[in-house]
């Protein structure tokens, strides 16, 4: 997956590291956690292909850098295609990832899965060249493309056809909360729930009952499918013991912070669980596991950045595990945030060393505040019903009144104040396409999310409404205000 992105500020790059699935965690210590919004890209440059190991894309005059992934270890390599790429913009973009700079060199096209056209069509256009062998990989690239980077994918016959296979790579379609209700575990106490079972939540905000652990009551597979999962190193931990563990009073804490995580979907990603090695932080680091954190994912914990856009549960409904109060779910907030905000301290931090960080969430977040503008090309809902989007088919559409929040994810952020109509397609579900959904009216084999039942509020002419697509959780491809008749 891409291990960073970039942001233009007043001219400037910033180069920004994507953290891993479950809590966002940056790969470098004082980087903030932010990634480019989700959504419509150009189109790209020349797509890259087989070819012997001399072998490079047409043009002569690009700009590359070669580097190693940070997350997956494998080989990427940027070419530099826009215009505005200075030689000295190029030399500290690939400074960063500390690559091999190419001037006047393309990137190989030798074993080649595809390329990530970012910002395409324009003078910032940069292509990320995605190196490797195995289809495997292919659909998580994809994803990481087109959700994190904002990007076009761009695959070659290795990846054309490949799809997710479930394993958690990130590249499956996003799997809907669904509520788990199953016998104890042998010697484990009666459930909470009717019949003694106990009910949990498939989803990455969500938790099971307290001392008990989160993948015996639900599957991880399923929250792999809701944000991507990849594997990435913990922050550099002191090689000598951390003396604070001959503290009893605060190993005490820490064995209880641990079991909060335990009952909780982030141990799916932050525990030797992740079936293809852990993201960031984990449980089972040696010495003590609160120093594989990075500074800022600690900050999270503390409330010091905000974490709304990564959603949560009423505690009422999560086994009693609260995530609205606390970054890290827990039964017991006020406890938890004070012991980050301790561990914090004990690094030397306080709350104004954050108070510039942007939001936890990356696209999510910036999908969160982003401000739609008047649709074009057709787009919206006509006077016959019709609705038209572009950006491909969708699995999630929705009418809102104008000035409604943006739908993100669930359980709480997906179905935002306005909304008038929202159909989804299942999981299994084939997408559909523009022009074959009217308005009020639920095609064979989708569903209609909004209102629960009946027919929609009908739109008046003259008035405007906010048109809302995605390609999936997550992944808008329209998101425009239109004016009925």
């Amino acid at each position: 997956m891409f291990d960073s992105i970039k942001l233009r500020s007043r001219g400037s790059l910033v180069v920004l590291l994507l953290g891993p699935a479950c809590t966002s965690d940056p790969a470098g210590a004082e980087l903030d956690d932010e990634a480019s919004e989700s959504g419509e890209s150009g189109e790209s440059g020349s797509e890259s292909g087989g070819g012997s190991e001399s072998d490079t894309s047409s043009g002569s005059e690009l700009d590359s850098c070669n580097y190693t992934s940070p997350f997956t270890n494998g080989a990427e390599c940027r070419e530099y295609i826009g215009a505005a790429w200075t030689e000295p913009d190029v030399t500290a973009d690939c400074t960063q990832v500390s690559g091999e700079l190419g001037l006047g060199e393309p990137c190989s096209i030798a074993d080649v899965l595809g390329r990530c056209v970012v910002d395409g069509g324009t003078d910032w256009q940069i292509d990320y060249v995605i190196y490797g062998t195995d289809p495997a990989s292919c659909s998580a690239q994809e994803f990481g493309c087109e959700t994190f980077a904002g990007g076009t994918w761009k695959p070659t016959p290795t990846c054309e056809g490949a799809s997710g296979d479930g394993d958690g790579d990130g590249g499956s379609v996003f799997i809907q909360p669904t509520l788990n209700c199953v016998d104890p575990l042998p010697n484990e106490p009666i459930g909470q729930s009717e019949g003694g079972q106990v009910c949990t939540w498939q989803a990455i905000a969500a938790s099971t009952e307290e001392g008990r652990y989160y993948p015996d009551y639900a599957s991880c597979d399923v929250i792999y499918t809701q944000r991507p999962y990849y594997a990435a190193p913990p922050a550099v931990a002191p090689v000598e013991p951390d003396p604070r563990l001959d503290d009893p009073s605060y190993v005490a804490e820490l064995e209880w912070v641990t079991s909060q995580v335990e009952a909780s979907a982030c141990v799916c990603c932050h525990s030797e669980v992740a079936p293809k090695g852990t993201s960031n932080w984990y449980i089972e680091a040696p010495n003590n596991w609160m120093n594989s954190f990075y500074d800022t994912g600690l900050a999270l914990g503390a409330n010091w950045i905000d974490s709304t856009a990564f959603g949560a549960f009423a505690p009422e409904d999560n086994n009693g595990f609260d995530r609205i109060h606390s970054g890290i779910p827990s039964t017991d907030p006020d406890r938890m945030v004070q012991f980050f905000r301790d561990e914090l301290s004990y690094r030397g931090k306080s709350e104004a060393d954050f108070v510039d960080s942007t939001p936890f969430g990356g696209p999510l977040y910036t999908q969160m505040i982003y401000e739609p503008t008047a649709c074009e090309n057709g787009e919206g809902v006509g006077f016959d019903g019709s609705l038209i989007w572009t950006g491909g088919p969708a699995r999630y559409v929705y009418v809102l009144a104008a000035g409604s929040g943006n739908p993100t994810v669930p359980p709480n952020l997906d179905l935002p104040a306005g909304t008038i109509w929202r159909i989804d397609v299942p999981t299994e579900g084939t997408p559909v396409a523009s022009g074959e959904v009217d308005f009020g009216t639920t095609p064979a084999g989708l569903s209609q999310r909004f209102p629960v039942a009946g027919a929609p509020a009908a739109l008046v002419a003259g008035q405007q409404y906010y048109l809302y697509v995605s390609k999936d959780v997550g992944v808008p491809i329209t998101r425009c205000l239109f004016t009925y008749g």
